[in-house]
């Protein structure tokens, strides 16, 4: 049996090569690729001659709808198979449905939205962070809805009800309603003259699915047929039909309605869940809007726009509502839309209300939009944090001790959690209370070297200072093509807030060429070097490296190893919560190497394992909660790193640096890649097991000769700005800005 698959493309190369080698590597090969490129199409040259199996065939007109329409007529197969170039199906999906296909109207299995690539997807189910028996798309059936309606509908099967309830989607949005994951009987589709309506650009989907289940007679679900549906992360750049922002969508999703309604029964299953949905979307997502006095287009022309769709909708759906979404769409009948208003309210602040019981954090979000953005902005407060307010440290710390210093005139405010005292006086608030969200809506100047919650709202007079923290090798953000991290929508949640910075700090020019196309910042570049290598460059440096020796207790006749490792990408327990296993074998360092040198670990502030260093008494010093890193770099003789930007700020010592690399090829091609030459460009060897690494560390001087051309060379190119003036240039620049 031949299944003829069909992919319309228009754009992103990238994902349609993904696409075609998942459908390379099927074990099931009896298919005919039919690649039906837009009229307005990126150049796939370079893609398809890798595929030799793809027929590509030029469609005339514009549109997804358009180009499936054209691959039905080109198909010859027994089935049709509709896959979308920014997704891939697995090894077995294929060969699965095609095993289950005798003859039925369609087969169809389950559909798993990922915001990764395949192989990361892979990863990510054998390490059982998707389990594969309860995909996002895999709906349980609501058995109390099919046998209701079944009850008014005995001559309906209930497999059929079954079918046409998960195929519908009947509990999510209208934009839902997919043809993808089913195969579509050829003569079927032909014999009845299905299409998709090339008059919607959004929801075609709607107009062809709905009258195939409409007069559908034989079905077979396969569950473990999976189709992966990829969601993009990166809408700004590559944006998805879906992430695809247009004034046309609203008025297309209610014609389209409209138009499936005109091709299917009046009073069959289908046009019952289609009403159904149709409502939920008005109730649920649309009556949320029309309470928002920034959306008026809202609640004027789409509130009067959707009045005679619901109109329409079939009495026994209307009779089946709850009594608040009842009230809901009586008041929106009624045009009334104040009325409309307030049964929203009333929903919703029940909701906040129960959401304020359980969770006091709902309760300080509540009163920093409600009451502290209505407050004044005070003129002379500036609000500092780090890390999510995790210590005090980094660019932040040296920029507020710069201005308590020389500007008393400025209240400084610092967040932070673990109740640490702050020199020169500064009031401290916790992170996520009602302190720091009176502080988030009134400062006049915010210094941060992350990024702010993501329910932060930027006043128009205050003044963001973004100082980042670290010149990047790992590539960032809009210069990722694949987010593997715990936040699949960092991208989308980047643009936005990038936007609030009024000032960026770069360290070198390097890093401002480079922010400017991985944050797409067009705004003010403070090139100053950053303020925390400020104390790389004082006068009295050795002096607080030998009081934190003494602090720390280490031998005075030791040199010390600092061991600072990045986070991984795609190992974590939750947003912002990253696993680490350590690589590096210290027992075989404490082995060879006791004699001479003891060793400093100091993780990244993400990892929320606690790295267990038991039995390796006084050799390893876990300084993983120790504030300031730029403090421990004045006591370390050595670093070992791998793709952290401890680095380039420990270059301006000019000590010996290795890099322990023992996942390169994986970091590098499949988590993130890398800005620079990692084996031609960083001053130090890579390494790739602790063998190496001790016998680097036992030839240190042999290695800190052979790589000191290239030192100078990383020096000069990434150190330049760092002269021990940062915090002054940089605060004074904030300041100067009313």
């Amino acid at each position: 049996m031949k299944i003829s698959v069909i992919i319309p493309f228009s754009h992103y190369p990238h994902y349609l090569k993904e696409c075609l080698e998942s459908l390379k590597t099927s074990a099931f090969q009896d298919f005919e690729t039919l690649l039906v490129v837009d009229k307005e199409h990126d150049c796939i040259d370079d893609v398809i001659k890798e595929y030799s199996f793809v027929r590509v065939i030029e469609s005339q007109v514009h549109g997804c709808a358009a180009c499936r329409n054209v691959g039905m007529q080109y198909a010859m197969g027994e089935y049709i198979y509709f896959l979308d170039a920014d997704d891939y199906v697995l090894e077995n999906t294929l060969g699965l449905l095609a095993v289950h296909a005798h003859g039925e109207d369609i087969v169809y299995g389950a559909i798993s939205n990922t915001w990764n690539n395949k192989a990361n997807y892979l990863e990510k189910i054998a390490n059982q962070e998707i389990d594969p028996d309860d995909l996002e798309e895999k709906q349980r059936l609501h058995e109390e809805k099919v046998d209701a309606y079944r009850l008014k509908n005995p001559d309906e099967s209930e497999h059929r009800l079954q079918s046409v309830y998960y195929l519908l989607r009947v509990k999510k949005g209208i934009r839902s309603i997919t043809a993808l994951g089913i195969l579509f009987k050829t003569t079927f589709i032909r014999q009845n003259g299905f299409t998709f309506d090339e008059n919607y650009r959004y929801y075609s989907d709607m107009t062809f699915l709905c009258p195939v289940l409409d007069r559908l007679t034989s079905q077979v679900r396969v569950e473990d047929a999976i189709y992966v549906k990829r969601k993009h992360n990166d809408p700004i750049n590559y944006p998805a039909l879906s992430q695809e922002e247009s004034d046309d969508r609203f008025e297309e999703r209610c014609k389209a309605v409209e138009t499936t309604r005109s091709l299917i029964d009046e009073n069959g299953i289908v046009r019952y869940y289609l009403d159904f949905k149709l409502i939920h979307f008005f109730t649920r997502s649309m009556s949320k809007r029309l309470r928002r006095s920034q959306d008026e287009r809202w609640r004027n022309e789409y509130f009067t726009m959707i009045i005679p769709y619901i109109e329409k909708c079939r009495p026994d759906v209307l009779d089946e509502l709850s009594r608040n979404n009842a009230k809901m769409v009586r008041a929106l009948l009624n045009h009334d839309l104040k009325g409309v208003q307030k049964q929203v309210r009333w929903v919703l602040g029940k909701k906040k209300f129960k959401k304020m019981l359980k969770n006091k954090n709902t309760a300080y979000k509540l009163a920093y939009f409600h009451r502290y953005l209505k407050q004044p902005v005070k003129e002379n407060v500036i609000l500092f944090e780090t890390f999510m307010a995790k210590n005090y440290s980094d660019s932040p710390k040296y920029i507020y001790e710069y201005i308590a210093q020389n500007h008393p005139e400025y209240e400084c405010v610092w967040a932070i959690n673990d109740g640490a005292k702050i020199p020169y006086g500064a009031k401290t608030v916790k992170r996520f209370s009602f302190q720091y969200a009176y502080y988030l809506a009134v400062s006049k100047y915010l210094v941060f070297n992350v990024r702010p919650p993501l329910w932060y709202r930027k006043r128009e007079e205050q003044v963001f200072l973004e100082t980042w923290h670290g010149t990047p090798l790992k590539r960032l953000v809009f210069d990722q093509e694949e987010v593997t991290s715990a936040s699949p929508k960092y991208k989308q949640q980047f643009y936005r807030q990038r936007k609030d910075w009024d000032f960026l700090v770069s360290a070198n020019p390097f890093s401002t060429k480079t922010f400017r196309s991985c944050f797409l910042y067009e705004g003010e570049m403070l090139e100053y070097g950053y303020p925390r290598n400020d104390i790389l460059y004082w006068p009295n440096k050795d002096e607080i490296a030998q009081q934190l020796k003494e602090k720390l207790g280490i031998p005075k006749d030791k040199k010390t190893i600092l061991y600072a490792p990045t986070w991984r990408d795609d190992q974590h327990y939750g947003s912002g919560q990253y696993k680490f296993e350590l690589a590096l074998d210290l027992k075989l360092m404490k082995e060879r190497l006791q004699d001479d040198y003891v060793v400093l670990l100091r993780t990244h502030h993400y990892i929320s394992d606690h790295i267990d260093v038991s039995g390796l008494g006084d050799f390893v010093i876990n300084l993983s909660s120790y504030d300031d890193i730029s403090e421990i770099y004045l006591i370390s003789d050595i670093c070992i790193t791998d793709y952290s930007s401890v680095f380039f700020d420990y270059a301006n010592l000019k000590r010996p640096i290795l890099f322990y690399t023992y996942d390169f090829d994986k970091y590098k091609n499949q988590l993130r890649g890398f800005y620079i030459d990692m084996n031609t460009e960083v001053p130090g060897p890579l390494l790739y097991t602790s063998e190496q690494v001790v016998q680097a560390i036992e030839d240190i001087d042999e290695i800190t000769e052979e790589y000191k051309e290239r030192y100078d060379q990383f020096y000069d190119r990434f150190c330049c700005y760092d002269d021990g003036h940062a915090s002054e240039h940089v605060a004074e620049a904030m300041l100067a800005k009313k």
